[in-house]
């Protein structure tokens, strides 16, 4: 069983920065991809961020220029620069991971005051 747990999470201004990390238990170069979701109360889950194994990435419109999905595979750690933060960008935010089938992390809050 695969175990990703997030970190990073808090409370930060509008225009602050944090840097979220997912730690997997097993070595992420193993999964055919990876990211970062959100959920937003009321809100359904959204994709925040996709890296591919083989390091194509893409980002969601109300994110790109400000968020940077990147990896460690020394540390089996998945990262999420956030920059330039806004209060709609106030979410839970989840790792994801895909192989033969999906994992998921518990989350972790995020949440940008105005």
């Amino acid at each position: 069983q695969v175990q990703l747990v997030e970190s990073g999470g808090g409370l930060v201004q509008a225009g602050g920065s944090l840097r979220l990390s997912c730690a997997a238990s097993r070595a992420i170069f193993s999964f055919n991809a990876m990211a970062w979701y959100r959920q937003a109360p009321g809100k359904q889950r959204e994709l925040v961020a996709h890296r591919s194994r083989f390091g194509a990435t893409n980002y969601a419109d109300s994110v790109k220029g400000r968020f940077t999905i990147s990896r460690d595979t020394a540390s089996n750690t998945l990262y999420l620069q956030m920059n330039s933060l806004r209060p709609e960008d106030t979410a839970v935010y989840y790792c994801n991971a895909v192989s033969d089938t999906q994992y998921w992390g518990q989350g972790t809050q995020v949440t940008v005051s105005s």
